[in-house]
């Protein structure tokens, strides 16, 4: 066992949340300290050289911080628990997909670099950071109800996007977005937690709905209007609805 695992459950509670609360932003911290990172020559390359970043911090700390005898896939959440939960949910994000059809126009300007950075890549990077590291893990390391465990790394979530959108100088703009990025970064967890602690069910959700407005262009009274914030919730509230019974007929298969 090696001596970070050995720490008291605040002593890892505290590794993990910073680690969650900074990965995004080493570059960041690297430049304050005189020390700059340059981005990558690519598009999207400094952003890609973040999520990176962040991935790797996850990926070392679960290797210093997961239980004995706990695989490195396995604490982040990363083993299969087989394809139907994420069908589901893909199933379920439809709702998502049809409603912004209805309310947006298509967006031409969308290029093939865009959608795999924007819609895939980031999202499993955010992912593995966020709920592989933030909720996996800590519920492997951290007793307590699930909810509860869950609750951080949504805050940090939406924390981090609320910054992304100016923070105090965002205005009711910024705290908007933070909050449903909040309540989003919760539902993923939730996901996860149904699905047996692994992240394709949130990723599929996130990577769906990630793409979907990316795919269809909103104007900025729109996107913030209740009718697409209730296109959000509604389509998060019935994708968690709908594992929620994928699973308990899993659950009474494997009893009979």
């Amino acid at each position: 066992m090696n001596p970070a695992s050995r720490l008291p459950a605040a002593g890892r509670l505290l590794l993990v949340l910073l680690g969650v609360g900074l990965g995004l932003n080493l570059r960041d911290l690297s430049a304050a300290a005189g020390l700059p990172i340059p981005a990558l020559p690519i598009p999207y390359g400094g952003s890609l050289l973040d999520n990176a970043l962040a991935v790797l911090v996850a990926l070392l700390l679960a290797v210093l911080l997961r239980p004995r005898g706990e695989g490195l896939a396995a604490s982040l959440g990363l083993r299969s628990n087989g394809a139907r939960g994420p069908l589901w949910v893909l199933l379920a994000s439809l709702t998502c997909w049809l409603g912004l059809a209805a309310l947006g126009t298509p967006n031409t300007a969308l290029t093939a670099v865009d959608a795999t950075m924007l819609a895939v890549l980031f999202p499993l990077a955010e992912e593995v950071l966020f709920r592989g590291l933030g909720f996996v893990l800590l519920v492997k390391i951290v007793r307590g109800p699930w909810a509860l465990l869950a609750l951080p790394q949504a805050l940090l979530f939406g924390l981090v996007h609320w910054l992304g959108f100016g923070g105090f100088g965002g205005g009711t703009t910024a705290l908007f977005v933070g909050v449903v990025i909040a309540f989003g970064g919760f539902i993923f967890a939730w996901l996860n937690h149904l699905d047996g602690n692994t992240l394709w069910c949130g990723l599929a959700l996130h990577v769906s709905m990630n793409l979907a407005w990316n795919v269809f262009s909103l104007d900025d009274a729109m996107a913030l209007g209740w009718q697409a914030t209730s296109l959000r919730i509604g389509t998060a509230l019935l994708a968690v609805a709908v594992l929620g019974l994928h699973a308990r007929r899993r659950r009474a298969v494997t009893l009979s």
